[in-house]
């Protein structure tokens, strides 16, 4: 119903709002600076390098010349204009909703899932930790994107409790028709699985069926146009029950399930969509795994990924007991990933870093835990450019 959520909203008199704006510390201001906490969190996100590369990662499909197949960077945009009609119907914070859907995936590797899956065994293996998109993004927002500041200096994002707590609680599937908020106030850093939690806010449980609303019909796009799936998708039809006068489109099944959510979403039964769209949600998930994401027209393409980053991690980790060897063998990667480390390490800083040290270069573990940030921030092309100059003579 139409602000049918609005009591619940992100502002001043929400019974959470301090914990919802808190930062680890405060933010220089500005004189002429007329933005809210969410809209300067949303404009220090879009000015940062991470989410620039957005554009060319990995989706779904891997087709880097291919300029009709979305990528990370179009799932964002899709997942900021689905959850912005959201709440705005319902009454809540759209300026967190936008704040949240910008930067729910900034911790995404190259390669999509598939590059994600990869770095978790690596992480597993030298770190003994799991690898999840979800808590690299928390992570890479507090620790290893910057921006500089009104003296020059190189600081962390900063951002506010409540954004940070949309990108690590976005994920994970919605096997039950009701999304309520939780209600404690808990250490991010204490997440230990996705989905662990549901979100803070009821805009950061906007975000999250925004997210899974945004991909399951731009998939079937996508595959249509590759190639994978026949244009009268006759599978689809007889599994969702339409028929062959009627249109799927990616434009059509988002309107049908944004008016849903609204019509049936309140404070006493949460977000929820009807039964019925409810079904269709869960059978065309069904159908996008079987006919689409398992599809053996991907698994070449899986082990291409595999290849370049197990070669890039292995070739990295190689310099850290054999450094002089590593640097003359492979000097223009070094040199790169070198740059990269002296902003984070605690050896040979730069002038002007004031943001946190994250490593220290005599820990072995801890040098992993950076070769695998720094994967993590690559585009496809970089990955692919950087396995190139490894296997080059």
């Amino acid at each position: 119903m139409k602000n049918s959520l609005k009591n619940q909203a992100a502002t001043q008199e929400n019974s959470k709002w301090n914990n919802i704006i808190k930062r680890e510390y405060e933010l220089y201001s500005r004189e002429n600076d007329i933005r809210s906490e969410f809209e300067r969190d949303y404009t220090r996100i879009i000015h940062s390098l991470a989410f620039r590369r957005m554009k060319h990662k990995t989706q779904v499909f891997f087709s880097p010349t291919n300029d009709h197949i979305c990528t990370r960077i179009e799932h964002i945009i899709l997942v900021e204009s689905i959850s912005n009609t959201i709440a705005e119907y319902l009454g809540l914070n759209t300026k967190l909703t936008k704040a949240i859907a910008m930067s729910h995936d900034i911790g995404h590797s190259p390669f999509g899932h598939q590059g994600e899956k990869i770095l978790s065994e690596i992480s597993k293996k030298d770190i003994g930790k799991t690898f999840w998109h979800e808590k690299n993004g928390l992570e890479m927002v507090d620790k290893i994107i910057l921006l500089e500041d009104n003296k020059q200096n190189l600081q962390n994002l900063n951002l506010t409790y409540g954004v940070k707590d949309g990108i690590i609680s976005h994920c994970g599937e919605i096997d039950e028709n009701s999304l309520f908020p939780r209600n404690e106030y808990i250490n991010l850093n204490d997440y230990n699985f996705p989905n662990q939690y549901n979100p803070y806010t009821w805009e950061g449980c906007v975000v999250k069926i925004a997210d899974k609303i945004a991909y399951l019909g731009r998939d079937i796009q996508d595959a249509i146009t590759i190639g994978i799936l026949n244009k009268d998708l006759k599978e689809l039809r007889e599994a969702i029950k339409i028929n062959e006068n009627e249109a799927i489109n990616n434009s059509i099944i988002i309107n049908n399930l944004i008016s849903d959510i609204c019509k049936n979403s309140n404070e006493d039964v949460g977000l929820k969509f009807s039964d019925k769209s409810f079904e269709f949600i869960k059978k065309l998930k069904e159908f996008n795994y079987k006919y689409i994401y398992l599809d053996e027209r991907l698994q070449p393409s899986n082990k291409y990924f595999e290849i370049v980053i197990t070669t890039i991690y292995n070739t990295l980790k190689k310099y850290y007991t054999d450094k002089d060897h590593i640097s003359k063998m492979y000097p223009e990667i070094i040199k790169d990933f070198e740059k990269w480390l002296k902003l984070y390490w605690n050896y040979e800083r730069y002038d002007g870093c004031k943001n946190k040290v994250i490593f220290d270069i005599e820990n072995e573990k801890d040098f992993y835990q950076a070769i695998i940030y720094y994967i993590s921030g690559m585009t496809d092309n970089y990955a692919i450019d950087m396995y190139n100059k490894i296997i080059s003579f």
